[in-house]
């Protein structure tokens, strides 16, 4: 691959008009880091298209002349997915300019949306229709369409509705070439060979770029119910989930479980955080439950299968959102995990899943063995226990001061150590961030040869060049 020169950025400028090719170094700067920053990279310019057959001639110039171009929507990346090599030998492509909603059924229950439109936007225009798009996370005012298909995002309501590949109906992207794949339409069957769509879905940007997709909404929610509850062991919120599913059915659309010293965490640091419970518990649960379909009268259903669940036994207590300020106040003590443990000092943080069956064995057995291989430090999990989603966590032994030091002196190891774990456990490294550079060794040294053979060959035939996000994804011949 070639470093761009200025003959190749007036190629660009042709295509883009002045809008649409940034050169000023401090205009570029923000997005050369990663949202952890702990990546960074350079880049002559960013390519930005106003719409995808922009795109597609950007494209077909970068592949005429071998220059690598690095797709970016919101660079909400946990893994550095969307950072261009530190060489300079990439052009950023941010689909940003492209953000439009292109069209939203209620009746037909799809929206069709540009890449760069930001998740936020789409929920209050499916909200504005009667409709929701089902899928939610922390970065959602800013993470983009385009970023979240890429790495096949998840989230706090896969349980119910799935991941980003359950909710795209269909896929427009440019292929390395400079071709537009127009998959948009929607047909519930459709035999004609390889799935381009689910190919390009999770592929972090290096089989082609999305520049649009048909997406599922949902009808929106008219009645919901938010519960924390609170259990002895992991063990006893599964059979308490297969309790509320047995009962309710498929409402259960949020099932969080968070250890006891991960909500301490956020106590010390979220002003005004309290416990919703009274009791002290080992475990937390954090559950949400769309009862439209109960209508609006009665009694509360999940408080009806609570009830049951204590009965049973393993349910130790629980309280009602009682509002909607309430279930907001539940949310936001779940979703100030990660950020009050890094206020708290220097962590590992893991993405991975395991079998949905095996995860409460693995977060408690986990977190006892890293501990014991690595003393001082302490470790615990929250996630997503009806889809098998660990966040596993490491933390520095207390009184570290310097971070960095720690994770460059300890990082690989301790990564090695719960990897393997989860090899073991029958899981995955990546559960809903992707690959990106950060992962991308680990991959290759876990992964089977067939795995890597396949991913290696479909790479080579649909971007023989290597200009699609290189160094991403897919692990060197060195790696695996």
């Amino acid at each position: 691959m070639l470093s761009p020169h200025s003959s190749h950025l007036d190629l660009f400028a042709r295509i883009l008009g002045p809008k649409g090719l940034i050169t000023d170094g401090d205009d570029i700067a923000p997005w050369l880091t990663d949202w952890r920053k702990r990546y960074h990279g350079e880049a002559a310019a960013i390519l930005s298209p106003a719409n995808t057959q922009e795109v597609a001639e950007c494209v077909a110039v970068a592949h005429q002349h071998g220059i690598a171009l690095v797709p970016q929507g919101g660079n909400t990346s946990m893994v550095g997915g969307a950072t261009p090599p530190a060489d300079g030998s990439a052009l950023i492509l941010s689909l940003r300019r492209m953000n439009a909603i292109r069209s939203l059924s209620p009746e037909a229950n799809l929206a069709i949306c540009e890449a760069g439109l930001i998740l936020s936007t789409l929920h209050d225009a499916a909200n504005a229709a009667g409709r929701r798009f089902p899928l939610s996370l922390g970065a959602k005012g800013s993470a983009t369409i385009g970023g979240l298909i890429s790495t096949n995002a998840g989230g706090t309501q896969v349980l119910r509705h799935g991941t980003m590949r359950g909710l795209v109906e269909g896929i427009e992207a440019v292929l390395p070439d400079g071709s537009i794949y127009d998959g948009l339409s929607v047909l519930k069957k459709d035999n004609r060979g390889y799935d381009l769509k689910q190919l390009l879905i999770g592929a972090e940007g290096t089989l082609g770029i999305i520049t649009a997709a048909t997406l599922r909404l949902a009808p929106a929610i008219t009645r919901r119910s938010t519960a924390w509850v609170g259990v002895n062991s992991p063990q006893d919120a599964l059979a308490l989930l297969n309790s509320l599913q047995l009962r309710l059915g498929n409402v259960v659309e949020g099932f969080e479980i968070m250890a006891d010293d991960c909500m301490g965490h956020v106590l010390s640091h979220l002003p005004g955080a309290r416990m919703p419970i009274g009791t002290a518990c080992a475990w937390h649960i954090l559950i949400e439950a769309d009862l439209s379909s109960y209508g609006q009268e009665g009694t509360d259903p999940l408080e009806d299968a609570l009830a049951a669940g204590a009965a049973e036994g393993g349910l130790i207590d629980a309280a009602l959102a009682q509002n909607e300020t309430q279930a907001e106040a539940f949310w936001r003590m779940r979703d100030s995990i990660s950020e009050a443990e890094r206020a708290t000092g220097p962590a590992l943080q893991f993405d991975i899943s395991v079998p949905v069956a095996a995860m409460p064995d693995f977060m408690v057995t986990a977190a006892q063995a890293a501990q014991k291989a690595f003393p001082g430090t302490t470790a615990s999990s929250f996630g997503h226990l009806g889809d098998g989603n660990v966040h596993f966590h490491v933390r520095a032994p207390a009184g570290t001061t310097d971070g960095p030091a720690w994770i460059a002196e300890h990082g690989k190891a301790i990564t090695a150590f719960v990897h393997d774990a989860v090899i073991a456990a029958g899981g995955s490294i990546s559960a809903e961030h992707g690959i990106g550079q950060m992962k991308r060794a680990e991959l290759g040294r876990l992964s089977s040869p067939a795995r890597l053979g396949a991913m290696r060959a479909i790479k080579h035939a649909l971007d023989p060049d290597g200009i699609m996000n290189p160094g991403k994804l897919i692990p060197l011949a060195s790696e695996g």
